[in-house]
């Protein structure tokens, strides 16, 4: 029992049931059918982008250019399927690589110059939105075929949208990577030391490019999902992402200082972000309070690491 009540996981879930609970008796229809599927649809492509920094936050960095490199790849999809008439699932393809690219580059430039994370990211945040506007002039593209709107906005089963087959793929894989793959293990290990990973004869910096990497891979699959929900490629997809993307692997506990994280935690973290925003709009209260909101759990989340940190070391110190 003391394990489960200290187990990442448990904070989130509980904050999620007592959500339900006291949201039901005032709103019935927070559990309707078509209210799990908007919950659900926002789930499936919010944890792709808290994934997107989740695995940056792993490594004691930061990835401020997630949104940009989101925004890149999904307006590459539309326009990609409008301007050349390229097939669906070719253009999420070669979407999906421009994030990973974009993604590289950011982890080269961090790994050859030593430069903080937070600079390089900030830089080519910058980059990548220019590149955006270059290519949409600011305008969406409309010519998303009908067979995307209906992948992202249909159901298979029940509540439950076409979105969650590949968000729950990506999952089960982000999982098995951080429990079981050597790179996940790296990853954490750089994360908790960087000098005693190297030490150990991990190479530090091909960790590193392969972390962006996967980050800008994961950034732009949400951006595919987000052109497959809205059914436009809208140039400013991606703008907001950055709050959210750090807002749920934070709630999920992962530590910034890095070495820490959970994907199943940081899954409970865009759910409660979910139903937040949901419960907002079913009671009409202000939507931009979303932010207020997103702000003040992250400064507890924050606040509740730190506290268990200090609790921990006392701990050792007796010990």
């Amino acid at each position: 029992m003391r394990q489960i009540l200290q187990a990442d996981w448990f904070g989130p879930l509980a904050i999620i049931v007592l959500a339900v609970v006291i949201i039901t008796p005032f709103n019935p229809g927070f559990l309707s059918t078509l209210n799990i599927q908007v919950l659900l649809l926002a789930i499936t492509a919010n944890m792709l982008i808290a994934f997107s920094q989740m695995i940056i936050i792993a490594i004691g960095q930061m990835n401020l250019a997630v949104g940009a490199i989101g925004g890149l790849a999904a307006i590459c999809f539309a326009g990609m399927m409008q301007v050349w008439g390229l097939p669906a699932p070719l253009a999420a393809l070669l979407a999906a690589a421009i994030g990973l690219a974009a993604g590289l580059v950011n982890g080269a430039f961090i790994a050859a110059t030593g430069i903080s994370a937070f600079v390089i990211t900030l830089a080519t945040l910058s980059v990548f939105k220019g590149i955006n506007l270059a290519i949409t002039r600011a305008q969406p593209f409309y010519g998303v075929p009908q067979s995307v709107k209906d992948f992202g906005n249909t159901n298979f089963f029940g509540p439950l949208p076409w979105l969650v087959i590949p968000a729950a793929i990506v999952f089960v894989l982000m999982w098995y990577l951080l429990n079981r793959l050597p790179l996940g293990r790296f990853i954490l290990a750089i994360g908790g030391n960087a000098h005693s990973a190297q030490l150990s004869g991990i190479s530090v910096s091909r960790t590193i490019v392969m972390a962006h990497a996967l980050s800008g891979l994961l950034a732009a699959l949400a951006g595919i999902a987000w052109v497959a929900r809205l059914g436009i490629g809208q140039p400013t997809i991606g703008d907001d992402w950055l709050i959210l993307s750090f807002a749920a692997p934070v709630i999920g506990g992962a530590v910034l200082a890095g070495g820490h994280v959970s994907a199943f935690a940081t899954l409970l973290g865009v759910a409660i972000v979910a139903i937040i925003t949901q419960a907002l709009v079913l009671f009409h209260i202000d939507p931009f309070l979303v932010q207020v909101v997103l702000g003040a759990l992250i400064l507890w989340a924050v606040g509740m690491n730190r506290w268990r940190e200090v609790r921990l070391q006392r701990g050792l110190k007796r010990i």
